[in-house]
């Protein structure tokens, strides 16, 4: 279902929002103010009546006949006032003295019992009178006093008052309407300035950034995170452009040698020996792009987050010990050395395929870079909470200009000598993503004596179940000491 205002713009639900809270508290406010007027009205109106009331009870006087009049000639008329009356009832119920405008009101309740002033409104002749009925005393008889004026004039002010409120009220809300709605499309204007300079930027613009005129109010934070936005995507697009760019290098090169080998092998009759051979050389470039393309998807899946690890607890050092028996043949070939120094008993949750082949990477790395007869150096020790795997080389190093990129896909310091032995610049890119992935960190420094080192930190595992233990405990009998060399 849909909201009534879902389709009005943020300036018109402003305004509506705006006028209905105002419109519900002016309706209080008049609500308050004629209670308050009302109130008051009839305060001054037991005013008057307490007045008339001390004034009738000092001025009326009983005769030798046993009838009430006026003490003063001056005050023969005093109840003569429009609007007015004056009563005096005996303690039987009988009326002795009346006098002013006569509205048939009916006799006071409870004579004898009445101790005090009694404040009434009575219904008499289809008007409203208000009443104060009071016990006096005149010429030592019990008498009872009423004195009471028509509320005609009070409900005659209190309709001028709720009619001013009534007709002013719709007035102030149309007339705030009007200034919220001029109010909310000036506030909000920035914001449709904002959407006007962020609708030209495109794929081809994403250089050009928004600008606020205030960055410290709402609208100018909201600029800043649109510009960190634009900012990560022209990034994203950047590196999109320049994987697009090496895939497309990288491939055309296996692409370009398999068709030169093809249409040389085509372009005359050979012996069998040299089409065996020209087929085994396109083969080769094959199976290199095959490598290519299913590193490549392999990195796809990993920043889609579709790849499921198998984690297991389990040492770090027989992880490492493992990626160096499968490049061991490698190390042979260069004359190289491999010294170890490798903590036991550091458990790290990981998934053994893929860390495995970080730390291969990684050490397949320093092989290559390293001179024939170096010596390669891998440790495994502990640092706080997490466990360092290093592995430095005796290479030519990598300058600090380059230290953030290396990792990135394809990106080589030396092209040519690079792709002579064989990369294709996805190794150390598969370590990062597979180190990260593990909650972990992959760095790269300069040796003192020469060559890069690289570090990686992984969480340890706090606790260790029993068959965790166990399997532990098995591995290490069936392993090799902790410190050896490796090597021709």
């Amino acid at each position: 279902m849909t909201a009534p205002w879902a389709g009005a713009s943020i300036r018109l639900r402003l305004t509506a929002w705006y006028t209905a809270v105002l419109a519900a508290m002016l309706i209080l406010y008049a609500t308050a103010t004629f209670v308050a007027v009302r109130h008051e009205f009839m305060e001054q109106l037991d005013e008057r009546l307490h007045e008339d009331f001390e004034a009738a009870e000092g001025l009326l006087t009983q005769t030798p006949d046993g009838s009430v009049v006026w003490a003063s000639e001056r005050h023969r008329d005093a109840g003569v006032e429009e609007g007015s009356s004056y009563e005096v009832w005996s303690g039987s119920g009988q009326q002795v003295h009346r006098s002013g405008s006569q509205a048939g009101l009916p006799p006071p309740v409870a004579l004898t019992s009445a101790t005090s002033y009694v404040y009434e409104t009575i219904m008499a002749g289809g008007n409203r009178w208000r009443a104060l009925t009071a016990p006096i005393s005149i010429g030592g008889h019990g008498d009872v006093l009423r004195v009471s004026r028509s509320e005609e004039a009070v409900q005659g002010q209190l309709s001028e008052v709720l009619l001013v409120l009534a007709l002013s009220s719709p007035l102030v809300v149309a007339l705030a309407g009007v200034g919220g709605y001029v109010l909310a499309r000036r506030a909000l204007w920035p914001i449709d300035r904002l959407a006007a300079d962020a609708r030209r930027i495109t794929a081809d613009r994403l250089h050009e950034r928004l600008t606020a005129a205030n960055p410290s109010d709402e609208i100018g934070r909201l600029t800043a995170v649109i510009n960190d936005t634009i900012a990560r995507l022209e990034s994203s697009f950047d590196q999109l452009r320049r994987f697009t760019a090496d895939a497309s290098h990288e491939l055309r090169t296996p692409l370009a040698l398999v068709r030169g080998i093809g249409e040389g092998a085509v372009a005359e009759r050979r012996s069998a020996a040299e089409y065996s051979e020209a087929i085994g050389s396109m083969l080769e470039e094959v199976d290199r792009m095959t490598q290519l393309v299913d590193t490549l998807l392999r990195l796809s899946r990993g920043d889609a987050g579709t790849i499921r690890l198998s984690r297991e607890s389990l040492e770090l050092g027989q992880l490492a010990r493992e990626a160096v028996s499968s490049l061991a043949i490698l190390v042979e070939e260069r004359n190289q050395t491999l010294t170890f120094d490798i903590a036991d008993q550091l458990q790290v949750s990981v998934d053994p395929l893929v860390l495995r082949e970080a730390i291969t990477n990684v050490l397949d790395n320093a092989i290559k870079y390293s001179p024939n007869g170096s010596t390669i150096s891998l440790r495994v020790a502990r640092i706080g909470d997490r466990a360092l795997l290093s592995i430095g080389d005796q290479g030519p190093g990598i300058p600090p200009e380059h230290r953030e990129r290396i990792f990135h896909r394809f990106f080589r310091i030396d092209e040519a000598r690079s792709r002579d032995q064989g990369g294709a610049g996805l190794g150390l890119a598969i370590a990062k993503w597979a180190v990260e992935i593990h909650d972990g960190t992959i760095d790269v420094f300069q040796r003192l004596g020469g060559g890069a080192e690289f570090r990686i930190l992984l969480p340890l595992v706090t606790s260790v179940s029993p068959a965790q233990r166990h399997h532990v405990d098995t591995s290490k009998a069936a392993r090799s000491p902790t410190s050896r060399q490796a090597g021709g």
